[in-house]
């Protein structure tokens, strides 16, 4: 059997109907998963039903899917070694990319990254676990999530588990502070042993779905912010010292951000450079669309993907013998472009997450998280309060399923909407009807 196409749980083999390739039951088996409906109550970079226009992390998910299969799609006829297939990790299947953006951002909590945070510290001040999105991602996929005869949770390919795991690593191992649970990291690591992929490499497709991630992440979100109107596009803005400050600063002090070689360049000088050509081509959109500003914006948007996609190529990576996709000029890495990206990225950051309005929402959020934590860490109360089926569930695998992890499980699932209901109920005075369904 093809080892790309294979599962964790060969009892589930068989049980199914010819009609359709591996993939398209693995694409079926993510979309109709409550994980994957929840995204639609998820934050992106505004709350959760905060508006009609704004991404959620639904959105942002099948965005970076469709980027992510067309460039695989693209580089699939652009570099001959792929047909070749010459190593299950030098493949770039565009129904394997497609799937493993949409399974993303499955592990993330709600209420964005502020959630993210929130848990992480409440269980490493407490119990010494940590909590990682990435690693929450493999959780859902390979335990949480339930399928009839499996115990391997959706019991996916392969191929897929490993297109989304771009931290191949065990969370436990000293310093890491991104990777994946050990209590999945086993399996993962066992199909990589198979795989013969070399250590601390992803494969290409688990690269791609990375990178589009970055892509969609850095036009998506600003387009987001033009309309909120937090972005706002006039010169004064985008001249402003405070803004270049912030976004040098945080450039200077993201630590992910070194393969990119800011050493070499003048920081604040490209940071001025990038912002004043980003606003200079919005001027004369603007003024070609008739001053329309919906439109300009979503034309911007429509350019920048376009620009970052196209430039998505496969070069050798010599230091660890393996390929890296990664944006290319002319055979050669597009350090320039990376940059670019980066301080787009920045843009966002700064001006949506760091914005004092949506600092206030995240501190009701990391108060609202903290104390449905202080609420069910107690196994003799949380049992009381949380819903019957998860309780059962738990009983059924408590010999490998801490109660800390339990809670942190529980609560990571929620969506906006039903952990602010959830914390109604147990710290409002008017929280609604008890018999709302769970």
């Amino acid at each position: 059997m093809d080892i790309r196409k294979q599962r964790l749980d060969e009892k589930t083999l068989g049980t199914f109907s010819e009609e359709r390739d591996e993939y398209e039951r693995d694409y079926a088996r993510v979309i109709q998963s409550p994980a994957f409906r929840r995204l639609q109550g998820k934050s992106q970079v505004f709350g959760a039903g905060t508006g009609d226009y704004y991404r959620t992390r639904l959105t942002h998910s099948l965005e970076v899917s469709q980027i992510a299969r067309e460039v695989a799609r693209r580089l699939g006829k652009q570099y001959d070694f792929l047909a070749r297939k010459e190593h299950p990790g030098l493949i770039l299947d565009p129904a394997v990319v497609e799937i493993a953006s949409i399974a993303h951002d499955l592990g993330h909590p709600p209420f964005g990254h502020k959630g993210e945070e929130v848990l992480n510290q409440v269980l490493t001040e407490e119990y010494s676990m940590p909590y990682e999105g990435n690693a929450q991602n493999f959780r859902i996929l390979m335990f949480l999530e339930k399928r009839a005869g499996s115990g391997s949770g959706l019991d996916l390919t392969a191929a897929v588990l490993l297109a989304v795991n771009k931290y191949p690593f065990g969370l436990d191992e000293p310093g890491r502070l991104k990777g994946v649970y050990s209590s999945e990291w086993g399996d993962i690591e066992q199909i990589r042993r198979l795989w013969k992929m070399p250590v601390g490499c992803s494969t290409l497709e688990a690269q791609l779905m990375d990178l589009c991630d970055d892509i969609a992440y850095s036009t998506h979100d600003i387009e987001d912010g033009i309309r909120a109107g937090k972005i706002q596009m006039n010169r004064a803005f985008f001249e402003d010292s405070r803004l270049i400050h912030h976004l040098v600063q945080e450039i200077v002090e993201d630590k992910g951000n070194s393969g990119v070689g800011w050493g070499e360049v003048d920081i604040p000088a490209m940071v001025k450079q990038v912002l004043m050509s980003y606003f200079e081509q919005w001027e004369a959109l603007y003024a070609s669309y008739d001053r329309e500003a919906s439109r300009t914006r979503r034309e911007m948007k429509a350019r920048w993907v376009s620009i970052f996609a196209g430039k998505v190529g496969i070069i050798d990576d010599t230091t660890r013998s393996w390929k890296k996709v990664t944006f290319v000029n002319n055979g050669q890495q597009d350090i320039e472009l990376l940059r670019t990206m980066e301080i787009l990225k920045k843009l966002a950051w700064v001006t949506l997450i760091k914005d004092f309005r949506v600092q206030r929402l995240q501190m009701r959020s990391e108060i609202m998280i903290r104390r449905l934590w202080d609420s069910f860490k107690v196994p003799e109360y949380g049992r009381l309060i949380i819903p019957p089926d998860w309780i059962e569930n738990y009983e059924q695998h408590k010999n490998k399923w801490s109660w800390p992890r339990f809670v942190a499980d529980y609560i990571s699932g929620m969506t906006d909407a039903y952990a602010e209901k959830v914390y109604a109920e147990l710290y409002a005075s008017k929280s609604g009807s008890i018999y709302e369904m769970d």
